[in-house]
């Protein structure tokens, strides 16, 4: 089964994955709503919170990505988008996460800094892969493929570490 294949399949049949994408934030405000008000309250709640930020962050990045490389690259038309398998699961995450930063800070949530961490290095190796493919710079050379492979993980990391250093 390809990447196609399941999103034609879901496309069919997009109750199931409508209704999953709709209960996380649905959870979150009742979760929000057991949570309490005590700040001791809360904090037993944190890692009910992080199942959620997870549950709504990892679709939500992934059809994110798969809309900007959709736009960028294959130069899809914004008229042929899926509402259900490339809008939902972004206005799904941002959502979730909105109600949950009502009632507890994101530095509170177990695992939040790595989630972050990860959405930047997809944006800039986007955003890289991006720069290459505009400028159109395409080198023949008699390089091995390690190296140009030891280079890239290299040029990650520099991105990675600056961009930590800025933020």
């Amino acid at each position: 089964m390809t990447l196609q294949d399941f999103f034609d399949s879901v496309s069919a049949n997009p109750a199931i994955l409508a209704i999953f994408l709709l209960a996380i934030p649905a959870l979150a405000f009742v979760v929000n709503l057991w949570a309490g008000e005590k700040a001791e309250e809360i904090w037993r709640w944190r890692f009910v919170y992080a199942t959620l930020v997870y549950l709504a962050c990892i679709p939500g990045i992934f059809a994110f990505t798969l809309n900007v490389y959709l736009f960028l690259f294959e130069r899809q038309s914004i008229w042929r988008m899926n509402l259900i398998t490339q809008v939902l699961p972004v206005v799904t995450m941002v959502a979730t996460l909105m109600l949950i930063k009502r009632k507890l800070p994101f530095a509170y949530i177990p695992g939040f800094g790595k989630l972050s961490g990860f959405m930047t290095l997809i944006a800039a190796v986007i955003g890289l892969l991006w720069f290459i493919d505009r400028t159109r710079i395409y080198a023949v050379t008699y390089i091995p493929f390690a190296y140009i492979l030891v280079g890239f993980v290299g040029l990650l990391l520099l991105i990675r570490f600056a961009w930590s250093k800025l933020f």
